[in-house]
C-alpha cells in the first residue's frame, strides 16, 4: 500500500523566494503544495506477472480493462482506485481507459499498468490504428483519456508503460518503427499515452510514465496542472515528447521531476487559446530535445518561469521554435539558474523551424530573459528572428560558457540583445542585430552539483 503521509509540504512560492533575489516575472499564479493521495474506494489486485512488459500469448489476451474501468466508473469523487500487487503478480494489462471527474488512478510501487498492443482496441474508425497513412487526423485513441473531468489524479510510485517497443498485434512493426516509417511522409497512427481535454486541476504525483508509442502527457485547455516528482523514461524514439501542455491551458507547475525521451522533454504548444502562467522548477532533463516552446505558437505563449533546471546530454537545451505558418507572440519568458551540458544546440531561438515557409502567422519573441545560465560542451547557438519587423528581444544576464566562447558556433539575425548586468562571455553579433548594455564581472556558481543520475528505482 502507498503511504498517504507527506515528507514535506512545500509551497512553491516560498521555495522560489528562497533561491535568490531575481524578480519572479512569470509563473503559475496558484500556490501549489505537495499533493495528498486520496483515500481508496477500491483496491484491485494484479493477476499477471511481468518485469519488462513481455507476456505469453495467452496472457496477452487477459486484459484488465473491464475491471479497471468499472472501478473508475463506480468510485466516488475525492477517492482513488488502487492497483496493487498480489504476491508475484505485479502487472495490469489494459486497453484504453477513461478517467472520471474527481477520481484518482493510483499505481502502487512495484506495479506497472501496461498498454495493450492490439490496435483494434484503440482505433477511432475501422482499421485506422497501427499503420502509416496520409491522413493527419488521429486514427488511435489515447491509452488514458479524460474529457470534462476536473479534479483527477494519476498517482503512486508505480509505472504506466505504453510498450512502444512492442510489435503491434497482427503487424510486423513496433509502434516506434511505425514512427520511423513515417519520416518519409505520412502520419504514424499510434496511441498517445495520456491525453486530457478541458480537465481542470489535473495532478500527476510520483508516477513514472514509460515507453509511450507517441507523446506521453498532453493536456488541452486546462486550468491548473500539477506534475510533482514524476519521471518520464523512454529511449530515443521518434515523437515521444514528454510533457506537451496545449492551447488554452494555464496555471501549470512541474516540480522535482525527471525526463528523458526521444523528442521534446517539454514542448509548450501555444495553439488556439495559447498557454500562460507556467512554472518549471527543481527538475532534470537528460536525452531529448530540451525545454521547448512551440512550434505551434499562434495562440501565444506567455509568463513562463524555468528555474533550477539541468539539461544533460540532450540534442537541445533552451529552445523556442516556430515558423511563419504557425507563429505568434511569445513573451515574458524567464530562464533562471539553468545548467546545460553536452548539447548539440544549447540555446536555440528560431523562427524558421524545419524550413517551413509561407503563411501569415509570423513569429515574434520578446521579453526573453536568460539569467544565470551556464553551458559547457560546445555546440550551436541560434538566435534567428524572422525579419526586421518580427524580431527577437533577448536579455543575457549572467550567461557563461564554462569552456569558453571558442567552442560554440553562433548565428544571430534580426535580434535586439541586452547584455548584463551579470557576466556574459558569449559575444554574439550578426545580421540586423543590436546590442545594448554591458556584461558584468565575476563568476557564476559551478554546475557540478546540478547534474545527477536519472533515478531508476
Amino acid at each position: 500500500m502507498l503511504r498517504t503521509s507527506l515528507n514535506r509540504s512545500v509551497q512553491i512560492a516560498l521555495v522560489m523566494a528562497s533561491l535568490g533575489a531575481t524578480a519572479l516575472r512569470a509563473q503559475d499564479t496558484r500556490t501549489v503544495t505537495e499533493p495528498v493521495i486520496p483515500p481508496r474506494c477500491t483496491v484491485l489486485k494484479a493477476q499477471l506477472a511481468s518485469s519488462d512488459g513481455h507476456f505469453s500469448d495467452a496472457d496477452e489476451q487477459k486484459l484488465d480493462t473491464a475491471r479497471i474501468q468499472g472501478a473508475l466508473d463506480k468510485c466516488p469523487k475525492g477517492r482513488s482506485v488502487e492497483l496493487a500487487s498480489d504476491g508475484a503478480s505485479n502487472a495490469f494489462l489494459s486497453g484504453p481507459l477513461d478517467l472520471r471527474a474527481g477520481v484518482t488512478l493510483l499505481v502502487d510501487k512495484g506495479v506497472t499498468l501496461y498498454a495493450t498492443r492490439d490496435p483494434r482496441l484503440y482505433e477511432t474508425s475501422p482499421n485506422a490504428c497501427g499503420l502509416v497513412t496520409s491522413e493527419h487526423s488521429r486514427g488511435c485513441r489515447p491509452f488514458i483519456y479524460a474529457k470534462d473531468a476536473p479534479d483527477i489524479g494519476i498517482m503512486g510510485d508505480g509505472a504506466i508503460d505504453g510498450r512502444g517497443w512492442a510489435k503491434v498485434l497482427g503487424k510486423d512493426s513496433t509502434w516506434w518503427q511505425l514512427a520511423e516509417a513515417a519520416r518519409g511522409g505520412g502520419q504514424q497512427q499510434v496511441p498517445l499515452l495520456i491525453v486530457t481535454d478541458h480537465t481542470d486541476n489535473l495532478i500527476l504525483y510520483r508516477i513514472t510514465l514509460k515507453n509511450s508509442a507517441n507523446f506521453h502527457l498532453v493536456p488541452h485547455a486546462s486550468n491548473g496542472i500539477t506534475l510533482w516528482a514524476i519521471k518520464i523514461d523512454t529511449p530515443k524514439s521518434r515523437n515521444t515528447d514528454g510533457f506537451d501542455p496545449g492551447g488554452g491551458s494555464k496555471n501549470i507547475t512541474m516540480i522535482y521531476s525527471y525526463i528523458r525521451d526521444g523528442d521534446d522533454n517539454i514542448a509548450i504548444k501555444g495553439s488556439t487559446g495559447g498557454v500562460t502562467n507556467m512554472t518549471v522548477i527543481h527538475s532534470h532533463f537528460y536525452w531529448g530535445h530540451g525545454m521547448s516552446i512551440g512550434s505551434e505558437n499562434y495562440g501565444g505563449v506567455s509568463n513562463l518561469l524555468v528555474r533550477d533546471l539541468s539539461i544533460d546530454g540532450a540534442d537541445n537545451g533552451i529552445r523556442i521554435k516556430s515558423a511563419p505558418d504557425r507563429g505568434g507572440l511569445v513573451q515574458n519568458i524567464q530562464y533562471d539558474d539553468v545548467c546545460i551540458r553536452n548539447n548539440k544546440e544549447p540555446i536555440t531561438l528560431t523562427t524558421n523551424y524545419e524550413g517551413h515557409t509561407g503563411g501569415d502567422r509570423l513569429p515574434v519573441y520578446k521579453n526573453i530573459l536568460l539569467h544565470n545560465v551556464r553551458i559547457s560542451g560546445g555546440g550551436k547557438i541560434l538566435i534567428d528572428g524572422y525579419d526586421t519587423t518580427h524580431r527577437i528581444g533577448l536579455q543575457l544576464d549572467g550567461v557563461v560558457a564554462f569552456d569558453g566562447f571558442a567552442q560554440y558556433k553562433p548565428h544571430v539575425s534580426h535580434a535586439d540583445l541586452i547584455y548584463g548586468p551579470g557576466p556574459m562571455n558569449l559575444m554574439l553579433a550578426g545580421t540586423d542585430a543590436t546590442v545594448a548594455g554591458k556584461p558584468g564581472t565575476g563568476t557564476l556558481q559551478s554546475c557540478d552539483a546540478k547534474f545527477v543520475p536519472f533515478p531508476t528505482n
